[in-house]
C-alpha cells in the first residue's frame, strides 16, 4: 500500500495544482513534491535489507485479462524512487527565477511525470509497467512542446516518434510473453519463467523488441539522434527531467526486465549492446569536445556517461550491476546540477555560446565553487559522487573484457578534457560585455545547488548506505537470471 500511495501523492497533487493561480502554483507544487520526498525517505529508513521486496500491493485490476495493479520496491527500485523524489523538488525550485506562462499547467505536468516515473520503477506487472512507461512520455512531450525553444515542434515530434516506436515494439514482446504464459497473467515472476522457457529465436525477438525500446530511451548509439536537439530545445526543467530521471527508465528496464527474462538471448546478444555502448562513449565524447554551445555539450556529456552505465548493465556481474545502480543515482544528481549551472549562465548572459563568455570566476566566487564541485564529480574525481559508481563499473567491465575496459576508460580522459575546456572558456579569463555584470547565486539557486553538492560529497565520502540498499536486490536479480538460464539447460 505504501508504494501505491507514493505513486498517488504526486498524481493527485499535480491535479490539485491546477486549482491555484500561476503565482501560487509553484509553491504548492514544491510543497507537494517535498511531501513525496519525505514519504520516500520514511520508507527508506524503514527498509530492511534482510529481505528483497517491500511495500508490495497486488490488487486485481482487469481480471479478465489477468492484469493486476502490482507494485513494490526492492533496493534497486528504492534507489531510483529516492532519486526521482529528491530531484523533482530541486527541478521545481530551479524554475523559481523564471517567468513561466501558464505555470500551473507546467507544474502539474512535472508532478504527473513524477507519479509515472515512480510507477515505472515499482511496477511488478508487465502491462502496468507499459502503462506507466507510456504515461511518463506524455507530460514531458507537452513540457517540451509548449515551453520549448526554437524548432520545438519538429524536434519534439521526432522525440515522440522515436520513443513511441520503441514502446510499441516492447508492447509486442509483452503480448508474446503473455500468450506463452499458461497462467495468462503479466506478473513479473511468471514472465521470467515464461521468457526463459522460450526457444532461442523467440527469445531473440523479445530481446530486440525490449532492447530497442530501452536503447532509444537511454539513449545509446546509434539510437541517440533525438537527444541532443531535444535537450537543447526543451526548457531547462524538461531537460533535467529527461536527463536526470527519464533516461534511467531504459537502464532500469534492461536490468529489471531484459536481463532475467530472456537469459539465453541476453547472453548471446549482450556483447553487441556493450560494443554499441562503448562506441557511444567515444563518439559522444569527441562531439562534446567540438561543441561551442554549452547546453548541447552537456547533452553529449550525458550520452557518454550513460554509455558506460549501459555497458555495465549488459555485462551483468555483481560489480557492474552495483556500479549501474549507484551511478544512475550519481549521474542524475550531477547532470541536473550541470544543466542548472547552464541555466544560470544563460539567464545572466543571454547566451549558451562559450566563445563569448569568460571571466565569471572573478564575478561570482560561490557560483564558481559550485560549478567546480559538480564538474569534479562529473569527471569521477575520488571522494566525489561520480567516482564510486565508475570504479565499480570499470571493475565489472574489466572482469568481462580487459580491452573493452581499456577503451571505455577513455571516458575518464575525454571527460576531463571536455569539462575542463568548458570551465576554462566560461569561467576563466577576463570578463567581457556579456559577463561583466554577472551576479552571484541568489537564495533559490543556493537551495538547489547546496543539496546537490551535499549529495555529491556524501556519496563520494560514504557510499556504503547506498550500496547496502541495492546489494541484496542485485544479488537476487543475478540469482533469478541464473535460475531462469538453467531452465533451458
Amino acid at each position: 500500500m505504501e508504494t501505491a500511495l507514493l505513486i498517488a501523492l504526486p498524481f493527485v497533487s499535480g491535479l490539485l495544482t491546477l486549482m491555484f493561480n500561476d503565482g501560487k502554483a509553484k509553491m504548492v507544487a514544491l510543497l507537494f513534491s517535498l511531501c513525496t520526498l519525505v514519504n520516500a525517505i520514511y520508507l527508506a529508513c524503514n527498509f530492511c535489507t534482510c529481505t528483497v521486496w517491500h511495500y508490495e500491493l497486488n490488487m486485481p485490476w482487469l481480471t479478465s485479462l489477468g492484469i493486476n495493479f502490482s507494485v513494490g520496491m526492492d533496493g534497486i527500485s528504492l534507489m531510483l524512487v529516492l532519486l526521482t523524489t529528491a530531484l523533482v523538488p530541486l527541478i521545481i525550485l530551479s524554475s523559481f527565477q523564471r517567468e513561466i506562462t501558464n505555470a500551473k499547467s507546467f507544474y502539474c505536468l512535472i508532478l504527473l511525470m513524477e507519479a509515472a516515473l515512480i510507477g515505472v520503477f515499482t511496477a511488478r506487472d508487465a502491462f502496468l509497467f507499459y502503462i506507466f512507461w507510456e504515461l511518463a512520455l506524455i507530460p514531458i512531450y507537452f513540457i517540451c512542446l509548449i515551453w520549448g525553444g526554437e524548432n520545438k515542434n519538429k524536434i519534439t515530434f521526432k522525440f515522440f516518434l522515436y520513443t513511441l516506436a520503441g514502446s510499441l515494439l516492447m508492447l509486442l514482446a509483452i503480448i508474446l510473453l503473455y500468450i506463452n504464459n499458461p497462467a495468462r497473467t503479466f506478473a513479473i515472476d511468471q514472465l521470467y519463467t515464461v521468457g526463459a522457457s522460450l526457444d532461442f529465436g523467440t527469445q531473440a525477438f523479445v530481446f530486440w523488441s525490449f532492447f530497442l525500446a530501452f536503447a532509444i530511451k537511454m539513449p545509446i548509439f546509434p539510437f541517440h539522434t533525438w537527444q541532443p536537439d531535444t535537450y537543447t530545445t526543451a526548457p531547462t526543467q524538461g531537460t533535467m527531467l529527461l536527463s536526470g530521471i527519464m533516461l534511467k527508465m531504459g537502464i532500469y528496464g534492461v536490468i529489471r526486465w531484459l536481463y532475467p527474462m530472456v537469459p539465453d538471448a541476453f547472453s548471446f546478444y549482450a556483447h553487441y549492446a556493450i560494443i554499441l555502448s562503448v562506441v557511444g562513449i567515444i563518439y559522444a565524447s569527441f562531439i562534446a569536445l567540438k561543441q561551442n554551445n554549452l547546453k548541447t555539450m552537456i547533452a553529449y556529456v550525458s550520452i557518454a556517461h550513460v554509455g558506460l552505465i549501459a555497458a555495465g548493465a549488459f555485462i551483468g556481474n555483481l560489480e557492474s550491476l552495483q556500479g549501474v545502480v549507484i551511478q544512475m543515482f550519481s549521474h542524475g544528481i550531477n547532470v541536473v546540477g550541470l544543466f542548472f549551472i547552464v541555466q544560470i549562465v544563460f539567464e545572466r548572459t543571454g547566451t549558451y555560446d562559450m566563445s563569448v563568455l569568460g571571466g565569471i570566476r572573478s564575478k561570482a566566487p560561490l557560483f564558481t565553487t559550485c560549478f567546480i564541485m559538480i564538474l569534479l564529480s562529473s569527471v569521477a574525481l575520488p571522494l566525489t559522487g561520480g567516482f564510486i559508481g565508475e570504479f565499480l563499473l570499470f571493475v565489472g567491465i574489466f572482469k568481462y573484457h580487459s580491452i573493452i575496459a581499456a577503451v571505455a576508460g577513455l571516458t575518464i580522459i575525454l571527460g576531463a578534457a571536455y569539462m575542463l575546456n568548458a570551465f576554462q572558456k566560461v569561467m576563466l579569463g577576463e570578463a567581457n560585455t556579456n559577463t561583466s555584470d554577472f551576479k552571484d547565486l541568489v537564495l533559490t539557486e543556493k537551495l538547489v545547488l547546496i543539496p546537490i553538492i551535499a549529495l555529491i560529497i556524501w556519496i563520494g565520502v560514504y557510499p556504503q548506505p547506498f550500496l547496502n540498499i541495492s546489494e541484496p536486490a542485485v544479488k537476487a536479480l543475478i540469482e533469478v537470471a541464473s535460475k531462469t538460464s538453467a531452465l533451458n539447460h
